[in-house]
Parts: C-alpha cells; structure tokens; sequence
C-alpha cells in the first residue's frame, strides 16, 4: 500500500488544489463519493480500466462516455490523465486518498460504525455528538454498516481508535478474563 499511497498522494493533492483554486471542493468531493461507490461495486469497470489489453485511448474515450454527465470537468480531468499517465489502476487509492486529505483539511472525523441492526436517525445523530466529543471535532462523516454476528450494540472505529460496545465484544472480553482466571 506505500507505493499506491506514493503514486496517489499527488494526484490526490493536485485535484484538491484545483477544486479548492475553483471553489468546488465540497461537490468534487461528493462526486468522489460517488464514483467509488460505483468503482467498489462494479468488477467489471474495475476489470477493464486495469486491463493492460486496453489502449489509455479507449480508457478515456470509456470514462468521459460514461461519466462526463455526471463529474466535473475539473474531476473528469483527473481520470483522463490518470487513463494517460497509465494510472487508472491507482483510481481507487487516488480518491480515497483525497478524501483523506480533504477530511484532514477540514477537520472531520471519518467513523466507521457498525451495528447488529440498522440505526434509525436518532441513534445517528446520537452517536455523531458522542463522536465530535471523542474526536474532538465539529464535523463528522459517519459511514454505517450492517453485522448482525456483533449481535447486538456497535462498534466505531475512528482513526486507530476502536470503541467495541458490542454484545459479541462483551462476550470476547469475558471469555478471555475467564481464560486468564482458569
């Protein structure tokens, strides 16, 4: 990962840079947020933008096709000279990057919460206050998913920190005391 994180950081710096001098930040990086989202959930796209059969050409001529109604041009851009530079494989690493940087920028904590069943919006909004408190933060971009093995409460994972208030947690956490009594 050090090396795609070395490949990325620049490009992900140089469409932050942009975004900010063109005051779209805030819509690029929803835009991002999209496009991972279809990038994660499509093999195919993913398949084909690394194929080393495709000409950078016909990768780029693929993804204005399919995405220039839908990004920015400042956006659309990056994933022409990536398709160039040979780099549309580093897509992935290269967005998620800039989400980083752009999160850092603005001072908003990335939780990861996972819980045994889905969460209504005032458990979310809960949890968002308790998570400014640990993170000392104001903003705070909440991402939410669904285990039912946790069996019930949830776990937040902020950064390295992890809070596990999980009933599978609570049952780890006694097997293991009891291992060390016995």
């Amino acid at each position: 990962m050090p090396l795609l994180n070395s490949i990325a950081t620049p490009y992900a710096e140089a469409l932050l840079q942009v975004t900010e001098a063109r005051g779209e930040t805030e819509q690029i990086a929803e835009e991002v947020k999209a496009l991972l989202k279809i990038w994660e959930s499509s093999p195919e796209l993913r398949n084909a933008m690394s194929s080393p059969v495709l000409e950078p050409e016909a990768k780029k001529v693929a993804l204005i096709k399919l995405f220039s109604e839908q990004i920015s041009q400042a956006f659309l851009n990056l994933l022409k000279l990536l398709a160039d530079r040979k780099r549309i494989s580093a897509l992935e690493s290269v967005l998620l990057r800039f989400l980083e940087i752009y999160r850092e920028a603005r001072n908003i904590a990335l939780a990861e919460v996972t819980s045994a069943i889905p969460l209504n919006e005032e458990q979310k909004n809960l949890l968002i206050q308790k998570i400014r408190v640990v993170a000392g933060t104001e903003q705070v971009e909440l991402h939410v998913s669904v285990d039912p093995l946790i069996i019930g409460g949830f776990i937040v994972s902020i950064g390295s920190q992890v809070i596990d208030a999980s009933l599978a947690g609570q049952v780890r956490r006694l097997g293991l005391a009891l291992a060390k009594l016995g």
